[in-house]
C-alpha cells in the first residue's frame, strides 16, 4: 500500500476541481492506496496532509491547469497532469505517478532553497471595502510564514493607506499588485512588477509570491512613463476594465442618490418644481441629480478608458460618457464610451512614431485629441441614438415589470449575489442595479443589496441557532460576520464557505432568492448603492423600510434553516468536509 499526496485545481470552475480530486481519490482507493487530498479552487483550498503524510508520501500528484503552491512537496516525486486527463483515466494516472516515482526517487534533486523578499504590495477591489484589506491581510501572512519583509498599500474606499513610500520602493526587490482595478503603476517603474487579482492573493498567497518572484518583469522605464499607456493594461481584459470604471462611479451615484432622498424627505416628491426654487430641498436635489448623477456616467467612461489606455484615456472616455448622457443612451452608452475611448487611445499610441523630442506631446495632445475626436463623432453619429433606444427600452420594461416578472427579477438578483461572494457573477448582479439609479429605477438595487447581506447574516444566525454544525472558532468569528453582513459586505461569508462551499452556497442562494424576490414583489426601492442596514436611517434612501428589513430578515432565517438541514453535525468538534 502506498501513500500519496494529491492536488486538483481548475480555472474551470470549482466543480471541476471537486471532481478531478474525487477522481483520484476513487482510484487511489480502488488499487489500494492511501491519499491525502488538497482542492484549489476560486472558493478557497479544501482538505490537505498531515506532517506523517508527508513524511511517508510514494508520489504527488498535481492535476491542475493553473499555478499551485508547490512548497514542501518533494519535487523528486511529482507527477504533473491536467484535470481532464484525471477525468479521463483516473487508475492510470494513479500507476504512472507510483511509476515514475520509483524511477526518480534516488535521482531527482531535493528542491531549491528559498531567498528571502523585500516586496511592497498594493491591494484594491472596485467596491474598496473587504476585497482590499483581505488581500492586504493574505499578502502580510503569507510574507510571514515564507520569512519575507512586505509592506502592503490598500487603496480602498476611504483612500491609500499604509502608503509606500519612496524609500519603500528603491529598497523592495519586488513590486506585487493584487487589484481588480486599475493602479497607477508610475511611481514603480524601473522595479520587478507583477500583477495579480486580490482574489488569488486572499486564497493562496504564498503561491502568489512563488508566481511573482518567477513571473515578474522590470517595468517601464522612468522617462517613459508618463508618455505610454501601460503595455499590459490593454490585456488586462474586459471585465477589469469595467470594475474600475464602476469603483471610480461608485462614489457621485452614493452622494447624488442619497441627497435625492434627502431632497424629497424635505420638500416632497415635486421638489424639484420651480414653485420650491430657492429652498434647501430643491437646492439638494439639485446637487444630487444635475451635479452627482451628471457627473456618473463621464466618470464610469472616463476610468474605464483610464483602465485601458491610461491617463491619455480619461479625457476621452469623460467626454464619451458626458455626450452618453446628452443623447439618452446612459451607462449603456457610457460603458461603450469608455471601451472605445481606450481602445482607441491605446492604438493611437502603439501606431503613432514621432521623434524623441516631440513625444511628449502625444499623452497631453494627440492621444487626447485623436482619442475625443473618434469618440465623439461615433457617440453623436453612429452608435449613440441605437444605444439610447436599447437603454430607454429597458428601463420601460423594468419599469413596466409586473409583480411576476419583477418576482422573478429580484430572485435572479439575489441569488446572483450570494453565488461567488464578489466574484464576476456578484459583480454583474450589483453594476447592473447599481447603473440603474440614475435612469430612475431603484427596485433592482434594493434586491441586490438585500441579496447580497443575507449570505453572512444568516451563516451568522446559523451559527448560534444550529450550534452543533459549527466549531467554536466558527461560531466566535460569526459576531464579526454579523457586523459585515449588516454592512453589506457579502464577503464576510467567503471563511465559511471555502470551508463547505457545496453546503453553504446553495443554502446562501437560497436565502438571497427569496430576499431579492420579496423586495421586488414589494416594489422597494434604493437610492444608494452600498451602505447596507445604515442607510436605512437616511429619510427616502429607502421606501418601504419595514418591508425591506423585513425581506432581509426572511431571506437571513431561510439561509439559516437551509444550513440546519444540509450541515452535518460535527464530530469531535472538527468542521465538516465536502464529501
Amino acid at each position: 500500500m502506498a501513500q500519496l499526496i494529491a492536488i486538483a485545481a481548475s480555472q474551470a470552475g470549482p466543480a471541476h476541481a471537486f471532481m478531478t480530486g474525487e477522481a483520484l481519490r476513487a482510484a487511489a482507493e480502488q488499487l489500494g492506496h492511501r491519499i491525502a487530498l488538497s482542492v484549489h479552487s476560486s472558493l478557497g483550498t479544501q482538505g490537505g496532509w498531515s506532517a506523517s503524510e508527508l513524511a511517508l508520501t510514494d508520489a504527488v500528484i498535481i492535476a491542475a491547469d493553473m499555478a499551485v503552491d508547490r512548497s514542501g512537496l518533494p519535487s523528486s516525486r511529482i507527477h504533473e497532469v491536467t484535470p481532464d486527463t484525471v477525468l479521463t483515466d483516473a487508475l492510470q494516472v494513479v500507476r504512472a505517478a507510483l511509476a515514475g516515482a520509483e524511477v526518480a526517487a534516488s535521482t531527482a534533486p531535493t528542491g531549491s532553497a528559498s531567498h528571502a523578499l523585500r516586496i511592497v504590495a498594493v491591494t484594491s477591489c472596485p467596491t474598496g471595502v473587504a476585497h482590499t484589506f483581505m488581500a492586504a491581510e493574505a499578502l502580510e501572512q503569507g510574507a510571514k510564514a515564507l520569512g519575507y519583509q512586505i509592506k502592503v498599500e490598500t487603496q480602498g474606499s476611504v483612500g491609500a493607506q499604509n502608503t509606500l513610500t519612496p524609500d519603500d520602493i528603491a529598497t523592495a526587490d519586488l513590486v506585487l499588485i493584487a487589484a481588480d482595478t486599475q493602479v497607477d503603476r508610475a511611481r514603480f517603474a524601473g522595479k520587478r512588477l507583477y500583477a495579480t487579482g486580490t482574489k488569488a492573493a486572499i486564497h493562496d498567497a504564498p503561491a502568489v509570491f512563488s508566481q511573482a518572484d518567477a513571473g515578474a518583469s522590470v517595468w517601464g522605464a522612468a522617462a517613459s512613463t508618463a508618455a505610454a499607456p501601460p503595455a499590459s493594461a490593454a490585456r488586462s481584459g474586459p471585465y477589469k476594465h469595467l470594475m474600475t470604471g464602476v469603483s471610480f462611479m461608485l462614489p457621485f451615484v452614493v452622494a447624488g442618490g442619497l441627497l435625492i432622498a434627502l431632497a424629497f424627505a424635505l420638500g416632497g416628491i415635486y421638489v424639484y418644481n420651480d414653485a420650491h426654487q430657492g429652498t434647501l430641498g430643491w437646492t439638494l436635489f439639485q446637487i444630487g441629480a444635475k451635479a452627482g448623477f451628471t457627473l456618473m456616467l463621464p466618470a464610469l467612461a472616463g476610468y474605464i478608458a483610464f483602465s485601458i489606455a491610461d491617463r491619455p484615456g480619461i479625457a476621452p472616455g469623460m467626454i464619451g460618457g458626458l455626450l452618453a448622457g446628452t443623447v439618452g443612451a446612459g451607462f449603456l452608452g457610457a460603458i461603450a464610451a469608455g471601451f472605445i475611448a481606450g481602445y482607441t487611445v491605446s492604438w493611437l499610441n502603439r501606431v503613432i512614431r514621432l521623434p524623441r523630442t516631440l513625444d511628449g506631446l502625444k499623452p497631453v495632445l494627440l492621444l487626447p485629441l485623436l482619442g475625443t475626436l473618434v469618440v465623439g463623432v461615433l457617440m453623436l453619429m453612429v452608435i449613440g441614438k441605437p444605444i439610447a433606444g436599447v437603454m430607454g427600452g429597458l428601463t420601460d420594461w423594468l419599469k413596466g415589470l409586473q409583480t411576476g416578472s419583477a418576482v422573478l427579477l429580484g430572485v435572479i438578483l439575489g441569488a446572483m449575489m450570494a453565488f461567488d461572494m464578489g466574484g464576476p457573477v456578484n459583480k454583474a448582479a450589483y453594476v447592473f442595479s447599481t447603473t440603474l439609479i440614475a435612469a430612475g429605477v431603484a427596485n433592482p438595487m434594493a434586491a441586490a443589496m438585500a441579496g447580497g447581506m443575507v449570505p453572512p447574516l444568516g451563516i451568522a444566525l446559523a451559527c448560534w441557532v444550529f450550534r452543533s454544525r459549527f466549531s467554536d472558532e466558527e461560531r466566535e468569528a460569526s459576531k464579526a460576520v454579523t457586523v459585515l453582513g449588516l454592512a453589506f459586505i457579502t464577503e464576510g461569508a467567503i471563511p465559511f464557505v471555502a470551508r463547505d462551499p457545496l453546503r453553504v452556497i446553495p443554502a446562501c442562494m437560497a436565502g438571497a432568492a427569496v430576499t431579492g424576490g420579496l423586495s421586488m414583489m414589494w416594489n422597494i426601492g434604493l437610492q444608494a448603492p452600498h451602505g447596507g442596514i445604515f442607510v436605512l436611517a437616511i429619510p427616502n434612501a429607502v421606501n418601504h423600510v419595514l418591508l425591506y428589513a423585513l425581506a432581509i430578515g426572511v431571506g437571513t432565517v431561510v439561509t439559516c434553516v437551509a444550513l440546519g438541514l444540509l450541515k452535518k453535525r460535527l464530530p469531535g468538534g472538527q468542521a465538516p468536509t465536502t464529501a
